[in-house]
C-alpha cells in the first residue's frame, strides 16, 4: 500500500499577520498535530508573528481513518515524508526564514532531515522541542548524530527534568557550537511542571514560543 505524501492540503496552518518567519512543525511519537502541546505552541508563535505549519506522518494520519494504533518506524524512515512536507510548506511560506521542528520524534526528524544537503538546502534552522537524546532510564545510547552533523543554527527547548535528557547529561554530550539550549523550568518532557512547582505549563510554553520566535527572528536578519 503506497503511504500517503504530505500535501499543501494536510497542512494546517496557524498563520501570523504579518509574518516574519514560517516553521514547519511535525508532532511527536504518540499524538497527532492537534494534541495540546502542538495547538498550544502554534497558537503563541502565530501570535509572536511566526506562521506555523503543523502536518502529521503517515502513520498518525493513519489512525484518523480507522487505521490500527501502531508504533512509528524508524526515525530515518521518516525522512522522506518530512522532505515532502518541506516542499508543501514552501508553498505557503511567507517571505521570511523557513524553519523545521516539533516535538519530540518529530525534532528528530526534523534534526535528521535538515542535515540532509540535498533536502534541508531550503530550510535555515531547526527547533527542537523536547529532543529525546535517550529513552528514559537508559542513556548508555544517545541519539547524538542528527544534531552533530546538523548543517544550519539548531535550538533544543528541553524542561529541566525532561527524563529524555537532563541538564547534566545534555551538558556532558560532544555537540557543535551551532546547536544552542534553553530548559523550561520544573518542565518534563511536555514542559509541564509538578503541582507545587512555582512554574506553570502556561508560563512554560509561552516562554518556549518566546525563545523559537527570537531564534527565527535571528536567522532572518
Amino acid at each position: 500500500m503506497t503511504e500517503p505524501r504530505t500535501s499543501v492540503e494536510t497542512l494546517l496552518w496557524d498563520r501570523a499577520e504579518p509574518s516574519r518567519a514560517t516553521l514547519l512543525l511535525a508532532h511527536g511519537a504518540g499524538v497527532g498535530m492537534d494534541s495540546p502541546f502542538m495547538a498550544g505552541i502554534a497558537e503563541r508563535l502565530a501570535a509572536r508573528g511566526v506562521s506555523v505549519a503543523r502536518f502529521e506522518f503517515a502513520y498518525m494520519a493513519a489512525r484518523r481513518t480507522g487505521g490500527p494504533k501502531r508504533p512509528p518506524p524508524k526515525a530515518e524512515r521518516l525522512i522522506g515524508e518530512f522532505a515532502a512536507a518541506i516542499e508543501a510548506a514552501r508553498v505557503g511560506a511567507s517571505d521570511g526564514p523557513l524553519l523545521i521542528g516539533g516535538k519530540s520524534l518529530g525534532g528528530r526528524v526534523a534534526a535528521m532531515t535538515a542535515a540532509d544537503p540535498e533536502i534541508g538546502e531550503h530550510v535555515s534552522g531547526v527547533a527542537c522541542l523536547g529532543y529525546p537524546f535517550h529513552p528514559p532510564g537508559n542513556a548508555d545510547i544517545p541519539r547524538l548524530p542528527p544534531l552533530q552533523e546538523a548543517r544550519v543554527p539548531v535550538l533544543v527547548c528541553q524542561g529541566d527534568r525532561d527524563p529524555f535528557g537532563k541538564p547534566d547529561e545534555i551538558g556532558g554530550y560532544d555537540l557543535p557550537d551551532s546547536i544552542s539550549f534553553a530548559y523550561l523550568e520544573d518542565g518534563d518532557h511536555d514542559f509541564k511542571p509538578r503541582g507545587r512547582s512555582p512554574a506553570t505549563w502556561k508560563g512554560n510554553l509561552d516562554q518556549a514560543a518566546d525563545l523559537v520566535t527570537d531564534f527565527a527572528t535571528a536567522l532572518g536578519s
